[in-house]
């Protein structure tokens, strides 16, 4: 069966996957940029992220080159697809990433609001479902063409499934920085050290990855 992975999920050393007070000009809240900062100069995200030339090398970029081999789908949370809350008021918002996507895939958009599926350029389109992970699981493994299937984010999303047992592999970027505030990601997640082995890489640029690997299950 294919496997479940999370790539290059940021928190801070206080666990912290996103700040607090998030808005369509600050995706990340309080918190900016400053977690992402290993991975904004890495040749992943120049080139397939934001569609431009040349980037670095190195540690964090062999971390974050993982994110897209063998990803047949994705899915993610409401508030990764943007900053709205509730009932839809503007159906013509798109998410953050302008007519082509960066996925190239199918994504599953966990809301409790559905829309219609929306078609991008790219190859990317969006399914807004109303479920649980299990669920939202077994529609990304529909559309996924036996391939596996990435957890987006944001850090609620991953925490939920986490809870729920289903990620597989999970790589996850420690940033120096203190936020104090803002979306924990290991809430509730006590002892889940014990069902992964974990591996731990230090980068010059002050991150260090964690790469969690799920241990059989009984």
């Amino acid at each position: 069966m294919s496997k479940v992975r999370v790539h290059n999920m940021s928190v801070s050393l206080d666990g912290y996957g996103t700040g607090e007070g998030q808005t369509l000009d600050e995706p990340f809240g309080h918190a900016g940029h400053r977690l992402l900062g290993w991975a904004l100069g890495t040749k992943t995200f120049q080139t397939q992220i934001h569609g431009g030339t040349g980037g670095s090398d190195g540690v964090d970029e062999a971390f974050a080159a993982k994110w897209g081999p063998g990803i047949g789908a994705e899915i993610m949370g409401r508030n990764k697809f943007g900053p709205q809350r509730g009932p839809w008021t503007d159906e013509e918002w798109k998410g953050w990433w302008g007519d082509d996507p960066v996925f190239h895939t199918p994504v599953i958009v966990l809301t409790h609001h559905p829309r219609p599926m929306l078609e991008m350029e790219g190859g990317t389109t969006f399914y807004f479902v109303d479920g649980t992970p299990e669920e939202a699981l077994a529609k990304a493994r529909e559309v996924a063409d036996g391939l596996d299937v990435r957890i987006g984010g944001g850090p609620t999303t991953v925490n939920e499934f986490l809870k729920a047992d289903l990620i597989d592999h999970m790589h996850i970027a420690v940033t120096p920085i203190i936020l104090g505030r803002g979306v924990n990601l290991w809430e509730g997640l006590e002892g889940l050290e014990d069902r992964f082995d974990i591996e731990v890489v230090s980068s010059p640029s002050g991150a260090t990855h964690l790469t969690f690997e799920r241990r059989p299950r009984d």
